[in-house]
C-alpha cells in the first residue's frame, strides 16, 4: 500500500472521442468525496473500513480506475491507487462544498461522482452510467431547465431499493455541475452547510434503478452486511482475485476459468499439489513474455496440453492383437514339403 500524494494528473488516460460522446472510451474525470463524521460508526475512519481485505476508499477508487484524473476530497492517507487531493473549505462544510472542492482539480468534460462507502460499486456500473449519458436519445428537456445539451440530461445516477436518488452514484457534466454550484453559491452566500438536494433539484438527471452498486455503508450492520455477502459462494472467487490485485498491484484482466480449468487437469491428472505450483509458473511465465491476458492464456494452453499428456500416460497402450500381430508359424506337419 502506497501513500499516495500526487499533485499532477493521475489514473489512466481515457481514449478521446467526439464531443458529447461519453462511454467506455469517454475522457472522464472522478470525484470522491471521502470526508465526514462517520456519526452512525461511532467517528469510526469509515473510508478505511475494511471490506473483503480491502479499504472502502480503495474498493471506490478500482471502480473508477478509467478516470483521467482522480480527486478525492478529504485528509491524505495511503490508497492502493494514485490520487489527487482537495479538501473543502473550512473542511467539513459538507457536500457541496466538498463537491466543489474536487471539482476544481477536474478538466474532463464528464465528471463521475462519488461517495467513499460503495463495497458493490464497479467499474461496469460507472461504464453504465457513462454510457446512459451518451445513448439518452429519447430524453428531453424541460424548458426551465439550463441544460446546454438539448436532448440529453445533465447526469444520470442511481436510486436505491427504495427509489431514492443517489447523486453521490452519478456522472455529470462538468459545465452543468459548475454552473449550479455557482448560482447556489451566489443565491446562499457559499456552498458551506447546503444539501445536495439543492444541487439535484436544479439538474436534469435521469435516473437508474441499481440496488446493489448503489449500496453504501452508512451503519455496522450495513457493513456487516457487505462483508458477508461477498463471502457468499457467487461472490467470494471474485472479490478475492480482485483485492489480491489490488494487494499486489497488479492490473491485469484474465480468464479466471482457464486457470481455474488448468488448475483442474494438473491437480487430477498429476497430483494435487501440482495446482497451485502450475498456475504459479503459468504466472512467471507469462511475465517473462510481457505480461498481459493473452500470454496468460499462451502460457495455460501449453500448461493444460502438458497435463493432459501427463495424465494420458495413465492409460495403458492398447496391446496389440495377437492373431494380427504374430508371425505366421511354420507348418512342419506330415504334408508339409
Amino acid at each position: 500500500m502506497t501513500a499516495y500524494e500526487s499533485e499532477g494528473a493521475t489514473g489512466r488516460p481515457g481514449a478521446s472521442g467526439p464531443p458529447g460522446t461519453p462511454g467506455a472510451d469517454a475522457v472522464y474525470d472522478a470525484v470522491v468525496l471521502a470526508g465526514g463524521a462517520a456519526r452512525r460508526l461511532g467517528g469510526a475512519d469509515k473510508p478505511g473500513v475494511r471490506v473483503g481485505g480491502r479499504a472502502l476508499l480503495d474498493r471506490v477508487l478500482a471502480a473508477c480506475a478509467g478516470a483521467t484524473r482522480t480527486v478525492v476530497v478529504a485528509e491524505r492517507r495511503a490508497t492502493a491507487r494514485p490520487v489527487e487531493w482537495a479538501r473543502e473549505d473550512p473542511p467539513g462544510g459538507g457536500p457541496l462544498a466538498a463537491l466543489d472542492a474536487g471539482l476544481r482539480h477536474t478538466t474532463a468534460p464528464y465528471v463521475v461522482v462519488l461517495s467513499a462507502d460503495l463495497p458493490f460499486l464497479e467499474a461496469g456500473t460507472v461504464r453504465r452510467l457513462l454510457d446512459t449519458l451518451r445513448d439518452d436519445g429519447t430524453h428531453r428537456t424541460p424548458p426551465a431547465s439550463g441544460n446546454d445539451h438539448p436532448g440529453h440530461p445533465d447526469g444520470v445516477l442511481l436510486t436505491d431499493p427504495d427509489g431514492r436518488d443517489q447523486p453521490l452514484v452519478a456522472v455529470y457534466r462538468a459545465d452543468a455541475l459548475r454552473r449550479e454550484l455557482t448560482v447556489l453559491a451566489a443565491a446562499h452566500g457559499g456552498l458551506g452547510g447546503l444539501p445536495l438536494r439543492r444541487l439535484v433539484a436544479a439538474l436534469d438527471l435521469t435516473r437508474l434503478s441499481d440496488p446493489v452498486a448503489s449500496f453504501d455503508c452508512d451503519t455496522w450492520d450495513d457493513i456487516a452486511t457487505a462483508r458477508a455477502r461477498i463471502r457468499e459462494h457467487g461472490h467470494v472467487l471474485d472479490e478475492w482475485i480482485s483485492a489480491v490485485k489490488d494487494e499486489l498491484d497488479i492490473d491485469l484482466d484474465v480468464d479466471i476459468g482457464v486457470l481455474l480449468d488448468l488448475a483442474r487437469d494438473a491437480a487430477h491428472g498429476v497430483a494435487r499439489p501440482a495446482a497451485p505450483l502450475t498456475t504459479f509458473l503459468v504466472g512467471y511465465a507469462a511475465a517473462r513474455a510481457g505480461g498481459g491476458p493473452e500470454a496468460v492464456a499462451e502460457a495455460s494452453r501449453k500448461a493444460t496440453a502438458l497435463a493432459l499428456r501427463w495424465a494420458d500416460e495413465d492409460t495403458p497402450d492398447p496391446k496389440p492383437d495377437a492373431a494380427d500381430g504374430a508371425k505366421p508359424a511354420t507348418d512342419t506337419g506330415p504334408d508339409a514339403g
